[in-house]
């Protein structure tokens, strides 16, 4: 079985690319497939990879500001025809997933989202920051593009979504069916401690989407220690609300995060994500989670046993579950073995069994076709 792994971009370093590098590391002789590649805006280990990109990697600026060429995007793909791999597996949440593949060989989608501005524009727009001139020129653009995307998700042999949300967007969106593989997190990085102290904790990216301001408010309301870590464009605005008893940390090294993790009161995650991997460190961490009740942590926040859900995206139903909140109701056991349902090697069991599956299936069903010359006119 000759394997290609697709993505849609390597420029920067993401939830996405955290697939990615687990996938090269399942399949490593498989070549990455991607729209355009920077070599010197990712990490160095990526040189040692066998990445082969578009034509769109040519574009001039294209590396550091590739959000305008966005509607290029679909034409590249489309007009990518691979005839030389029997199995493509895709890591898509933009357009990469809109490839023509043979019918000799098999496309599965591992779906982090159906393409968001394509079908969530203001959710996107919010989360990327994109300026008003630039909407005027997307929303037109948006309507076109729905029936590109619709029909490219229909070349594809079987989808795999990440959450039970990303499930339901793509059978709402692509009308399609999918299997649900949750994303790799590496739970070995994290332990529980025999110290817990009473601060609650965020570790996120900066931005306005990611609803750290509902716990800003909520902390500085209740008077309560909120440690939070992390940079982004949102720091000043964030810093602007915040009271006293919320301290920002900056950037939180690697080898620092396991133990203020473990540490905390619990983790707050209180925005929308299509699945979030913060929260599972966390509970490997043996520290409960508050978190709003939709997107992925519907799938990773289990009420009363790993954390607790706010239903409403409002300071007063965060403040709410933060103020009846009581740390030593969860047991620290039961958080790190949840959290060990989302391990890295459960991923890349479930991920390797599904590939080796669907392409036995595909395989034996062409064998037949080939064989019975009545099924090849059918």
């Amino acid at each position: 079985m000759k394997l290609a792994l697709v993505h849609d971009w390597l420029n920067q370093r993401g939830g996405a690319e955290d697939v990615l590098e687990t996938l090269v590391a399942l399949y490593p002789n498989a070549p990455v497939i991607t729209g355009l590649y920077a070599p010197d805006l990712m990490p160095t280990s990526y040189r040692q990879w066998d990445i082969r990109s578009l034509w769109i990697d040519k574009l001039p600026g294209i590396h550091k500001h590739h959000q305008p060429y966005l509607p290029v995007y679909p034409f590249a793909w489309d007009g990518y025809r691979p005839t030389e791999y029997d199995v493509l597996l895709s890591n898509k949440s933009g357009f990469c997933h809109g490839l023509h593949h043979g019918k000799d060989s098999l496309h599965i989608c591992y779906c982090l989202a159906p393409t968001r501005y394509v079908w969530q524009l203001d959710s996107y727009i919010a989360r990327e920051g994109i300026g008003q001139v630039a909407q005027l020129g997307l929303r037109p653009l948006v309507q076109a593009l729905k029936k590109w995307d619709y029909d490219a998700a229909q070349r594809v042999n079987h989808f795999i979504a990440i959450s039970s949300d990303i499930q339901q967007r793509v059978r709402t969106f692509y009308d399609r069916e999918s299997v649900i593989i949750y994303p790799p997190v590496d739970t070995t990085r994290f332990q529980p401690s025999a110290v817990v102290e009473d601060y609650f904790l965020i570790v996120s990216r900066l931005i306005p989407y990611k609803r750290i301001d509902l716990a800003v408010q909520a902390a500085t309301r209740l008077g309560v220690p909120l440690k939070i870590g992390g940079r982004g464009r949102d720091l000043d605005r964030l810093k602007a609300m915040a009271g006293p008893t919320v301290e920002f940390l900056g950037y939180v090294p690697d080898d620092q995060l396991a133990d203020l993790m473990a540490r905390c009161k619990a983790f707050l995650f209180p925005g929308l994500e299509d699945f979030g991997i913060t929260p599972v460190q966390a509970q490997a961490a043996g520290r409960p989670v508050i978190a709003y009740a939709g997107g992925g942590a519907l799938d990773t926040v289990i009420p009363g046993r790993t954390g607790e859900l706010f239903d409403h995206l409002t300071v007063e139903s965060l403040m709410h579950v933060m103020a009846s909140f009581n740390a030593r109701a969860y047991d620290v056991r039961t958080l790190r073995a949840h959290a060990e349902r989302f391990d890295t090697q459960v991923f890349n069991r479930q991920i390797s069994s599904y590939v080796e599956q669907a392409w036995d299936a595909f395989s034996s069903k062409r064998a037949f076709i080939w064989r019975d010359p009545v099924a090849r006119l059918g």
